[in-house]
């Protein structure tokens, strides 16, 4: 396993981190539910491993994962690794969130959670709620009591925020979204480490979309036999700014061939970096022709999720991740990610169409959705 600082902490963190997000399931009668048997034991395997960096959530896998986590961590386990969790935005004030931290400790079976991340944060939230709520105050005297080792923020806001909300200066590490497909906060990773602070990229494989075989990634580096998996995982750490590529493992051979990408110091060659941002921008400015994600059309009078739609029309038409388009095509409407609904829904009024400053015929395009997608 490979080690990187993990900015100016003092810790070195393994390349790779375990996200509990995706843990093992199993079938119990007509039920799907935690195996927890067998959660344990690949988190066991990616510790004995050399992974030493573990990130979970209290409501990741139905509410089950801390305690799953805390079970893994018995019997030495808890010594050998640096243990995150976050703070959830609906712990309002201050007493709800310190209960939130005890209830995380408690589950984990832990006296401290060494990062502790202001959940999923976006600069109005931390400014309007966080900072005269009291959670940030909550977290900051848990810090000084020993509870939390290291104050951290996870993040989903626009790239420039993320910018203004490191130079708060209250934060150790960060937690964002980085892969192939979206460099957005690319800058804003390079930013963070020159202050000094640890970056750990979630989505490595682009929230599922790369774990699928696609001949266009797979084409971003011609003449060698590279899963889409490994080549996404091994480009985001090929960046010098990226600490830390958290991937969520939900079975054996998933962590051993993670493992393997993330103990392979053959970096990428300068000219396969080169080749691979040629390629990523010239896809990147295809999929611009059919949307920019700018989000003028919405909102929609009868709820169809536009930008949602078209972002996986550009999986499906740039990248060829077919498979994938349709089966989150399908949640739209249904999973609390995906709000709205389907193509299905438009009434061909053009409301949306008149406001788009691309003057994209959406009417259109939500028709070959239609098609392509159902």
């Amino acid at each position: 396993m490979l080690y990187r600082p993990f900015g100016k902490t003092g810790i070195n963190i393994s390349a790779l981190g375990f996200g509990a997000m995706r843990l093992p399931t199993r079938t119990d009668g007509d039920k799907q539910i935690f195996d927890e048997e067998a959660s344990i034991a690949i988190i066991r395997q990616g510790i004995d491993a050399g992974v030493n960096y573990l990130d979970t959530a209290p409501y990741y896998c139905d509410a089950q994962s801390e305690g799953i986590l805390g079970k893994a961590l018995a019997n030495g386990y808890r010594e050998k690794v640096y243990l995150s969790t976050k703070l959830p935005g609906d712990a309002k004030g201050y007493d709800a969130a310190r209960q939130r931290l005890e209830t995380s400790l408690e589950r984990m079976k832990t006296d401290h959670i060494d990062f502790y991340h202001l959940w999923g944060i976006s600069l109005k939230r931390f400014e309007t709620e966080i900072r005269p709520d009291g959670q940030l105050q909550m977290v900051l005297d848990a810090k000084s009591e020993g509870l939390i080792r290291h104050l951290s923020f996870s993040f989903h806001d626009e790239a420039q925020n993320m910018i203004k909300l490191i130079d708060t200066g209250l934060f150790a590490s960060v937690l964002c979204q980085y892969n192939l497909l979206d460099r957005t906060n690319e800058e804003a990773i390079a930013y963070a480490a020159q202050k000094g602070m640890g970056v750990v990229v979630m989505g490595p494989v682009g929230g599922g979309r790369l774990g699928a075989p696609s001949p266009v990634v797979q084409a971003l580096l011609p003449g060698k036999r590279v899963s889409s998996p490994e080549l996404a995982l091994r480009f985001v750490l090929a960046n010098p700014h990226v600490s830390c590529a958290l991937s969520g493992m939900g079975s054996s051979a998933m962590v051993e061939e993670n493992v393997r990408v993330a103990s392979n110091d053959a970096d990428l060659s300068e000219t396969e970096k080169a080749l691979i941002d040629k390629s990523v921008d010239e896809n990147a400015e295809r999929a611009k022709l059919y949307c920019t994600g700018c989000n003028y059309c919405m909102p929609c009078p009868f709820e169809v999720n536009i930008p949602c739609i078209f972002d996986l029309m550009n999986d499906h038409r740039i990248y060829q991740l077919t498979d994938y388009a349709r089966a989150q095509y399908k949640m739209i409407g249904v999973s609390p990610w995906m709000k709205g609904q389907k193509a299905d829904a438009c009434t061909q009024c053009g409301v949306s169409e008149e406001k788009c400053p691309q003057h994209i015929k959406i009417r259109d395009q939500l028709k070959e959705s239609l098609q392509a997608l159902s």
